[in-house]
């Protein structure tokens, strides 16, 4: 796939591709003869949780650590479980606190909701 099909696919633009490949948040795309970045199956797995993390708030730093981990092979196994822990335990945290937020948002719209039907 080129770089544009991934783009759409993805729904993400092919600058940001081009990012996550130049600072290293994916590992780097072979391309055609002509120069044109040439998608393999392996690299849209990166892609998807190069997303996937993003949208789950890990920071490019933490993402880029991970991929030089992963890059250094078996040795780092435990590393990279590590990080991964550490970051599940940080997204657990948000969710309940955006849970937390939700439940006060439904409270507050009973409410005006109980107002709106006493007038």
């Amino acid at each position: 796939m080129n770089i544009k099909q991934v783009s759409k696919e993805k729904g993400v633009s092919a600058d940001t591709l081009r990012y996550y490949e130049r600072i290293g948040l994916i590992p780097p795309v072979n391309r055609t003869k002509g120069g044109i970045r040439d998608y393999t199956q392996e690299d849209l797995r990166w892609v998807d949780f190069t997303i996937c993390m993003r949208n789950a708030g890990l920071s490019i730093e933490t993402l880029i650590e991970y991929l030089r981990l992963y890059s250094e092979g078996e040795s780092t196994i435990h590393a990279r479980r590590d990080l991964l822990i550490e970051e599940s335990k940080q997204l657990e945290k948000k969710i309940k606190e955006m849970q937390d937020c939700q439940e006060r948002l439904q409270l507050k719209i009973k409410n005006y909701n109980e107002l709106l039907n006493d007038h």
